[in-house]
């Protein structure tokens, strides 16, 4: 039976749990254990996919094509697990599996109740990933007190009786907020909030402080006595400068030999080489650059977290800092992009949906091809470089019929028929199927064609990518584009779905219909993101020979 561990959170939101969570998974896999982590959202939504970016952030994809909380990205980013559909849980899938079981008559004619149908729901959802894992550490969303979260909390309180007391621990993460006019941290908010999950019947095991400074050992003392918890139990959860500290700084306070000895883990001492090394590449680069992310979403950088954290491990493997600028499609088609974008040593356009901002992508697109700076499109961004091409370079009156149905040249179009590689079958899709049923979701294969950036980038042929998108590159304009110097370097197997475009006569220009920053992690950058990051490091250094000799003479980088 594997050990489990909750992770729940009180005061405010936004406090890190995602974070929090996923480091306990990096010590204790650093500590020689199998880790899975899953996510229990409160919200009614059967799953993310339907949700603005502006209101959850990121939908992440799985590899099984699940549309997911953005925590999992997390989760994937600071462990070796590869989550799934079993990892994320919402409300609205728990009682949608209840209600689909009492319509089924799988309860016999009993009256369906929270207690005990959908807290058992809710814990067979849990233990569904406990198998071969040595401990499943399950992250509870919301904050303590919000009503939705009620039958999540009630089913982990149950847990503790159902698998055995010594098999669960409690992590409670809060705020401490410190006061300027008094000069000092507040202990009530965290009194309050454990005091809060204490009368729904969970004593928390392990208190997490959020706190922009340290901890003194009274302060502990007076949290520790007025929580109900032993003084050595209470850890500073202290702000550090990159995410990736966060595990240094919870095991130098002892959390993972707390959890290693309330759980009696057969662990060994951590081993955390190499997230000393990826902090000091990310807080002492050799080297810096800017990256230009012409995007609709900006107002909200969540909406982007898998890409800002996969341009983080492409500087991570270039030893480079990647400083962001973050520029609003809808901005650029008013004023245009060469007061935005004329300092960026790097433009990318990430994925998206709708024409709003789209013109603005494509005129930044057409400036970073006409200005030779490195350019990387994703999902929409490979579509809005296509759109661009064929406008600019072909003659043609190009779009998508995503934006206009009525397009004369739709060389972006909703294709209707294709063979799923997957699933060993023909997938049929039309305007008229529910929006999920219309969508490649997951992860695909694709193959790569040799002497091309791509295949410079991964270094082998055959490759696997998570997508998550409606509308394909048209096959009837492939001759034109690549007669012109756009280049198709990635294809499905049967070479009817175009998955990476290149153009050819500039230093480094690719857009792939895949999201590549899905598997990227800062143990292994993704090489697409390690060669964005290198062009621009190495076309900085082109445009400035000069300054970089003076450089070297002074012994500078």
């Amino acid at each position: 039976m594997p050990k489990f561990i909750f992770v729940t959170g009180g005061v405010l939101s936004s406090l890190g749990k995602g974070i929090a969570a996923a480091s306990i998974g990096a010590l204790l896999e650093a500590s020689g254990l199998k880790v899975t982590i899953q996510k229990l959202d409160p919200y009614i939504n059967v799953d993310p996919g339907t949700l603005s970016p502006f209101q959850h952030g990121e939908v992440f994809v799985t590899d099984d094509g699940a549309e997911t909380d953005l925590d999992l990205g997390h989760y994937e980013r600071f462990t070796h697990i590869r989550t799934s559909q079993t990892n994320n849980f919402t409300t609205g899938r728990i009682y949608y599996n209840v209600i689909s079981k009492e319509r089924r008559g799988d309860y016999l004619g009993d009256t369906v109740q929270v207690i005990p149908h959908i807290t058992d729901e809710i814990k067979q959802a849990i233990k569904s990933v406990g198998n071969n894992n040595d401990v499943v550490i399950v992250e509870i969303g919301g904050t303590i007190g919000d009503i939705e979260s009620l039958p999540f909390l009630e089913a982990i309180r149950q847990m503790r009786y159902d698998v055995g007391r010594e098999n669960v621990l409690y992590v409670h993460l809060t705020l401490l907020p410190f006061i300027k006019t008094s000069g000092e941290l507040k202990t009530k908010p965290t009194q309050h909030s454990v005091r809060e999950i204490r009368a729904i019947g969970i004593q928390p095991d392990l208190l997490l402080c959020r706190t922009d400074r340290t901890l003194t050992p009274e302060a502990k003392k007076k949290i520790a006595i007025h929580c109900n918890m032993d003084g050595d139990a209470v850890i500073n959860a202290i702000d550090v400068e990159t995410i990736y500290e966060v595990p240094l700084a919870l095991s130098s306070e002892g959390l993972d030999r707390q959890i290693i000895k309330k759980l009696s883990l057969p662990a060994k001492e951590a081993e955390l080489g190499h997230w000393k090394d990826i902090v000091r590449k990310i807080k002492e680069p050799k080297n810096e650059v800017t990256i230009a992310i012409v995007g609709k979403y900006v107002g909200l950088k969540d909406s982007y977290k898998s890409l800002t954290e996969a341009l983080t491990h492409g500087g991570i493997a270039n030893d480079c800092r990647v400083s962001l600028q973050w520029i609003d499609s809808e901005e650029v088609e008013v004023n245009g992009p060469e007061k935005y974008l004329s300092d960026a040593d790097g433009i990318l356009v990430p994925g998206g949906f709708g024409y709003r901002g789209i013109e603005g992508k494509i005129d930044s697109i057409r400036f970073a091809r006409e200005k030779r700076i490195p350019y990387f499109g994703i999902c929409l961004g490979m579509q809005c470089a296509v759109i661009e091409f064929a406008r600019n370079v072909c003659g043609l009156n190009a779009n998508s019929s995503e934006f206009d149905l009525n397009t004369p040249t739709p060389i972006i179009y909703l294709m209707e028929k294709w063979y799923d590689f997957r699933k060993g079958k023909v997938e049929e899709r039309t305007e008229s199927t529910q929006k999920g049923g219309t969508m490649r979701l997951g992860a695909y294969p694709c193959v790569i064609e040799e002497k091309t950036l791509a295949h410079a980038a991964y270094r082998t042929k055959e490759i696997s990518e998570r997508h998550r998108h409606r509308y394909e590159f048209n096959n009837a304009y492939k001759g034109i584009v690549t007669r012109l110097g756009m280049k198709i370097s990635g294809h499905s197997p049967d070479g009817e779905l175009v998955e990476i475009v290149e153009i050819q006569d500039h230093p480094w220009f690719l857009g792939c219909q895949f999201h590549p920053e899905f598997k990227s992690r800062p143990t292994e950058p993704h090489p697409l993101f390690a060669a964005f990051i290198g062009a621009a490091v190495r076309e900085k250094r082109s445009l400035f020979p000069q300054a970089e000799i003076i450089g070297r003479e002074k012994g500078l980088d």
